[in-house]
């Protein structure tokens, strides 16, 4: 890459962001940010989706439990299916 080739494009560059500021320079602007509705409902559901735990225990006392008590039973034919399952959504 040539070095002289980009300081020339910069220097283009800058001329053009000189004439701007200048043109511009009696007009005052002022920034607004407007969030839509949607915008609203994403925030809503981000702030429900952090305050719920990650754990829900109630799902998983039961089988916490069985596990415990050594009575927790998997069915290898089902495991095997939803593996194979899994590595073919992943493929």
């Amino acid at each position: 890459m040539r070095i002289e080739a980009y300081s020339q494009v910069q220097q283009l560059y800058q001329t053009k962001k000189v004439n701007k500021s200048r043109q511009s320079a009696g007009v005052s602007h002022a920034d607004k940010v407007q969030i839509s509705s949607l915008g609203k409902d994403f925030q809503t559901a981000k702030t429900a989706v952090a305050a719920a735990p990650d754990v829900r225990e109630e799902l998983i006392s039961g089988i916490k439990a069985r596990v415990q008590n050594g009575t927790y039973q998997v069915d290898n034919g089902t495991f095997a299916e939803k593996l194979l399952q899994k590595y073919e959504e992943m493929r």
